[in-house]
């Protein structure tokens, strides 16, 4: 197994999900709850993740080649999504926009954020997806597609792991901790999002790999 591929992949699923940005949010969606509750809500919102991006990983090319979209078309553009996500994270547009999708549930019609909005699309948002789509056709195959998707459980553990210790990282890292870690992760998504359109153009014939 390529020891590269898996530490691109892993580096790649954990700044797109981005388990330290959520921990703060998922303190907010579940404030009042006491650990057992917070605890049961946390693994059904990465269960959830979990299913959605298996089938997108699963289908998602099949998907693709049935609208006639070519793969390096879709890395390009999933590149071009990557690069528009880490700009947000690097000047903090995602982190208001993820809190003004948490402030748009009322905790009294949904007293159970698991699926909405914390599965999705807080985890399992559209730069998750595509992150998927675009490793699983990196690495065709069913061992491929099992490498990626136990890459991809790997990060949701820790996302889970996170959310049990979300109130004490939040007190820990405190706002100006949070900000510099997302700020660090936003440059390397920038340019894992550069390799990815770079591979795209070469799939194409532009120029030569080194």
């Amino acid at each position: 197994m390529d020891t590269a591929f898996l530490i691109t992949a892993f580096a790649t699923l954990f700044v797109v999900i981005d388990p330290i940005g959520l921990a703060p949010l998922f303190v907010a969606l579940t404030q009042g709850m006491d650990a057992r509750m917070r605890r049961a809500i946390g693994l059904r919102a990465c269960l959830v993740a979990f299913g959605v991006l298996a089938l997108f990983g699963l289908f998602g090319e099949a998907l693709l080649g049935f609208v006639g979209i070519r793969m390096p078309a879709f890395r390009i553009a999933g590149g071009i999504l990557l690069f528009i996500t880490a700009l947000d994270m690097l000047f903090e547009r995602r982190t208001k926009r993820r809190a003004d999708s948490a402030g748009e549930t009322d905790p009294d019609d949904h007293p159970d954020p698991s699926i909405f909005p914390i599965g999705i699309p807080l985890i399992a948002g559209p730069g998750a997806i595509a992150t998927m789509i675009l490793l699983t056709a990196q690495l065709p195959g069913v061992t491929g597609y099992l490498t990626v998707l136990a890459v991809m459980g790997s990060v949701l553990v820790i996302v889970f792991g996170l959310f049990l210790m979300a109130g004490g990282i939040e007190r820990v890292l405190g706002r100006v901790g949070t900000n510099i870690v997302t700020r660090i992760l936003g440059m390397l998504l920038a340019a894992l999002a550069v390799q990815f359109v770079i591979d795209g153009l070469l799939a194409f014939g532009f120029g030569s790999a080194a």
